[in-house]
């Protein structure tokens, strides 16, 4: 046996039993007649002590030892005398009796420390070095827990876990797919699934009315920090559901899990509608762990010669502001930096006008010379400002206006500290577009796949007024990221022809892409609903990590690589002439 204990376990109730420890060397302390060591595994670190008047032979093998040396030891507890708090052993030590070394180590690459000399990329090239790190260790830790209060909690609600196939026929969902080619049928491929989402309804129309799977889903996208080629969902679909049935279990299921975790208690979820949170955040995935709410003011602003605001109106666009609480004193510096933010490429404002509200009771503004007092202090009034306060304001076509005000109400949360550490904000996002207009080619595209089933009132203006139909589409937003994504399916077959049609699709495309699912729907296809999460985010939020790569135990780089195994790479030329392929080069 190669260990009786662990070293995170040990603990004053202990001391005086004799115990066989086996770990990596984080490091070696000599001084003198005395030798430490501490030892870790991935249950925590334990201080072994080795007096060199009582054993000097082996303080001399423990002088020998190198960082990430792997090693045994036996001894007995005893309570120290020099306690660390810092650690859940820090009270007591194992006075050694004799030492082993299991393996030596070649000197690490980077410390394995939570504050690793190691930058990103080094760390991933050596991951399975990375993940002794105490912080790595840890996320992967908590990922299993979550995972495990997810089964836990669905098992109880009676679904049913399924494993779905990873090669399936190309669909269109939005993204491209990883094409797999086949060796038996050459000229074919498979497509790695983007999510089970097909697979999920087929399951309900089996008749398999509870499902749930954690599963691997594959999009050939651009890599971002929230993106990766290979990504993992707890994928959920239930039969015979309306929406509430849908946040009833997983609202339920998120505090479960919340609960089992970290031990927080969360509120019920409020929910949002789509258009309530463009229009007073600037998003559909807005952070409400704070206020600052975007304020239209096309109805309230005092009448003027200032052109941008006039022109901005009679165009059709918006006019609107948000109340900077706190920020009078900012100084010109700092206007200047909050212009550029909004005048990026992404956002395009042409700039910002601004009204503070001094401590001392003066009104000054941008635009002093087209208002009077009485009118800046009545914008002021429109936004809620008092003393010390700063309104900032926008004014060009209403979608520029939203998402540049969101994205600066959350550039100021970061620089007032706005957000309270430890704070949660979860909640539903409902009632999505159908159909959105691509702005370059003028084309309707659904907004999140075409299975999602229109809001039977809305139906009236599906042909006339098709921008105008909301979906039975929900997402859930937890600070500001989302976590999931959902809907109320379509289960008739001429409504889903419907919406194929609308999208443009031909009768032939339909078949030679929807066929098998259209023909199941002959079958008696059951009203059902879902939703997949984002399990890696919901890790990364939960564990304080800025990337999915922070959440993931063998992720891909920023460019797609995976630095560790080197891929992808060039494969043998007779593995292509098997699958009858030619290599074209794009360049």
């Amino acid at each position: 046996m190669y260990r009786t204990k662990t070293c995170g376990e040990l603990r004053l109730s202990n001391v005086n039993e004799t115990v066989t420890l086996a770990g990596w060397v984080q490091r070696v302390r000599d001084i003198g007649h005395l030798v430490f060591i501490d030892l870790r595994d991935r249950y925590g670190i334990t201080q072994l002590s080795l007096n060199a008047d009582s054993n000097a032979a082996l303080c001399d093998l423990a002088r020998k030892l190198g960082r990430e040396f792997v090693i045994q030891v036996t001894g007995k507890v005893v309570e120290r005398t020099s306690k660390n708090t810092n650690i859940a052993t820090g009270e007591i030590e194992i006075y050694a009796d004799t030492l082993t070394i299991l393996n030596e180590s070649e000197t690490p690459p980077f410390t394995i420390e939570n504050e690793s000399d190691g930058g990103e990329e080094l760390r991933m090239k050596y991951r399975y070095l990375d993940i002794r790190r105490p912080l790595l260790k840890d996320v992967l830790v908590t990922r299993a827990t979550m995972i495990r209060a997810m089964r836990e909690y669905l098992d109880n609600k009676g679904f049913i876990e399924i494993e779905t196939p990873n090669l399936i026929k190309s669909t269109p969902e939005g993204a491209r797919d990883f094409l797999v080619p086949s060796r038996l049928h050459n000229g074919s491929f498979y497509a790695l699934p983007q999510s089970p989402q097909i697979l999920k309804q087929l399951l309900m129309v089996a008749g398999m009315d509870r499902y749930y799977q954690v599963v691997k889903c594959y999009r050939d996208e651009d890599f971002r920090g929230d993106r990766q080629p290979e990504f993992t969902q707890l994928d959920c679909e239930m039969s015979f559901v309306e929406q509430n049935d849908i946040f009833e279990n997983f609202e339920g299921m998120v505090k479960h899990v919340f609960r089992k975790t970290n031990g927080v208690e969360l509120p019920d979820f409020l929910r949002l509608t789509f258009a309530d949170a463009m229009r007073l955040y600037g998003s559909d995935k807005p952070d409400l762990r704070f206020d600052c709410k975007i304020i239209e003011l096309n109805d309230s602003l005092p009448q003027s010669e200032f052109p941008v605001f006039n022109n901005t109106l009679a165009s059709g666009g918006l006019v609107a502001a948000l109340n900077a609480k706190g920020c009078a004193a900012y100084t010109r510096k700092q206007l200047d930096e909050l212009t550029d933010f909004v005048k990026a490429t992404h956002r395009g404002l042409s700039g910002l006008v601004n009204i503070r509200f001094n401590a001392d009771g003066t009104v000054k503004s941008s635009v002093d010379k087209f208002y009077t007092e009485e009118q800046l202090r009545e914008i002021g009034k429109a936004c809620g400002a008092e003393r010390g306060d700063m309104i900032l304001i926008a004014a060009e076509k209403v979608s520029k206006v939203r998402k540049s005000l969101g994205d600066l109400r959350l550039e100021l949360a970061k620089r007032q500290n706005w957000i309270a550490p430890g704070s949660w904000s979860v909640f539903w996002v409902v009632d999505f577009p159908l159909f959105e207009k691509d702005e370059e080619s003028g084309e309707i595209n659904f907004v999140h796949h075409p299975f999602c089933s229109p809001h039977p009132e809305d139906l009236q203006y599906f042909d006339s007024d098709p921008l105008r139909v909301r979906a039975q589409t929900y997402d859930m937003v937890m600070n500001g990221s989302e976590i999931l994504s959902g809907s109320i399916r379509i289960h008739q077959r001429d409504l889903q022809n419907r919406v194929f049609a609308k999208l443009g699709l031909t009768e032939e495309e339909i078949d030679h892409k929807f066929g098998f699912m259209l023909n199941a729907f002959k079958y008696g296809a059951p009203p059902h609903g879902g939703c997949a999460f984002g399990l890696d985010r919901w890790v990364m939020l939960m564990t304080g990590g800025e990337t999915i790569r922070d959440s993931m135990a063998f992720p891909k780089a920023s460019n797609g690589k995976d630095l560790m195994m080197d891929a992808p790479a060039v494969v043998d030329p007779k593995q292509l002439v098997e699958l009858g392929i030619a290599v074209v080069n794009k360049d």
